[in-house]
């Protein structure tokens, strides 16, 4: 796959809420994914990890009042979009996430997430 079809597939997915599954359709064994540093992981490396990763995000998620992709955007290897969220956590109750979202792909898989947001 190319970065456009591998952005596209992505958005589609996540517009979705098909996270897992594009995780498992798209992301490279050896992924790396880079949060912000006060979300208490800020590196997870390897699929294993991600997997875990999605699951205590997914456990903490009481409910999604809305969210949205935008289109990407495309550059070599790398793309991003933007995400809107508007959540209610178990922990933190409801807030609203703003978020940039780049990843480079290698090989049609990703091979990089990173995150930037504010909470």
């Amino acid at each position: 796959m190319t970065t456009q079809q591998v952005a596209n597939r992505l958005v589609e997915l996540c517009r979705q809420e098909k996270h897992p599954q594009a995780q498992e359709e798209l992301y490279h064994n050896d992924i790396v994914s880079i949060e912000d540093e006060k979300s208490g992981a800020p590196i997870t490396k390897g699929m294993d990890a991600i997997r875990a990763k999605t699951v205590v995000w997914d456990a903490s998620v009481v409910e999604i009042h809305s969210a949205s992709v935008s289109e990407p955007i495309v550059t070599g290897n790398h793309f991003a979009v933007t995400m809107e969220n508007d959540i209610t956590f178990n922990d933190k109750g409801r807030i609203q996430i703003n978020e940039i979202c780049v990843y480079e792909v290698q090989q049609g898989k990703i091979v990089r997430e990173q995150f930037f947001y504010n909470m």
